[in-house]
């Protein structure tokens, strides 16, 4: 079964050529018992998958250690390390039957390596694979007895401390302030919202890091997408939320939600809520009935996505520091 050995990680040699991204390497993946279709290639050195495309990969859904060879990973699969034990990395949330994982790709070097050229599979732009050291990854975990029954069908065996569904990935320090390089939720729970969960962790983390950022951009269809849906639903909360006829302006959300003022701006264009006068100063005028009207209609809750106040991190506030790259956007 395959990990990536050390040997092939320092190996400039053994980074796969590069493919065309809808040449897929890999025609079926199975992950624990689900079998999906790949979207894209991903870079599995040729000598470890049996050559340049193979038509099965079996992934092992605790470590991510593959092989192309099925007697392999069944004999993995049974004497796996990870399969008894929690996922890697430390525990940073858990609330409402899901739990956040943070790995150190620098302590967690192959684990990290494997997820990333799984993820792969499913992402058309994303490159990091081998150099994982510098980035930490954020596990999003379906606790039991959920996770049971969507990856086994029934069998509770090894999945006693959930299963991962999905993560994202940041730079630990990043030069544009970015508090997100990649993300996925791998296709068997797609559709469910789970990435706002995600999106909206990595935002509570930035506020508490004081990083204030956003996701690496540009941003892909289905990403931009997410995040207008993130965004939206944070300026609806925002607005809806503020006490009687009090006048906000972007930069007011922007602060209070740890949002760039013009990825706020951007929410309000998607949302389609400003009237058409404008203030003297020539600011947009948004009605908070008309707000109210779309949070209705896109089934908005006015509850945030998730508790900041269940993470479980080094400090006590998540208040955060005063912003000081913030957006210098109109109101």
């Amino acid at each position: 079964m395959a990990g990536v050995p050390s040997s092939v990680i320092a190996s400039p040699q053994h980074r796969a050529p590069a493919r065309s991204s809808t040449q897929r390497n890999v025609e079926n993946v199975v992950l624990g018992k689900l079998h999906f279709v790949p979207e894209y290639p991903s870079f599995y050195p040729d000598e470890l998958i049996g050559g340049r495309k193979t038509a099965w990969l079996y992934v092992c859904q605790w470590c991510y250690s593959y092989s192309h060879e099925l007697l392999k990973y069944a004999a993995h699969c049974r004497v796996c390390p990870c399969k008894d034990e929690p996922p890697p990395g430390d525990l940073i949330y858990e609330k409402g039957g899901y739990a956040i994982h943070r790995v150190d790709g620098e302590e967690n070097k192959v684990f990290a390596q494997n997820l990333s050229l799984f993820a792969k599979l499913f992402l058309d732009t994303k490159s990091v694979f081998f150099d994982v050291s510098s980035f930490l990854y954020y596990l999003l975990i379906l606790q039991p007895p959920t996770s049971s029954s969507l990856l086994t069908n029934g069998t509770t065996s090894g999945v006693s401390h959930g299963q991962v569904v999905g993560f994202f990935s940041k730079e630990k320090m990043s030069w544009d302030n970015n508090n997100l390089a990649c993300i996925l939720i791998f296709p068997p729970w797609q559709r469910r919202n789970l990435g706002q969960i995600l999106i909206a962790a990595s935002y509570v983390l930035g506020r508490h890091e004081g990083r204030f950022g956003g996701p690496e951009k540009p941003l892909s269809a289905p990403g931009r997408k997410a995040y207008l849906a993130y965004w939206c639903g944070e300026v609806a909360r925002e607005v809806l939320g503020a006490p009687g006829k009090k006048t906000i302006g972007v930069r007011d959300v922007s602060k209070t939600c740890w949002i760039l003022g013009e990825d706020v701006v951007a929410a309000l264009r998607e949302m389609g809520i400003t009237e058409s006068r404008k203030t003297a100063g020539g600011n947009l005028v948004v009605n908070k009935s008309r707000v109210r009207a779309w949070a209705e209609k896109h089934s908005v809750s006015l509850t945030p996505i998730v508790d900041a106040e269940a993470f479980l991190l080094d400090e006590a506030s998540l208040d955060g520091s005063a912003i000081g790259g913030a957006s210098e956007e109109s109101e």
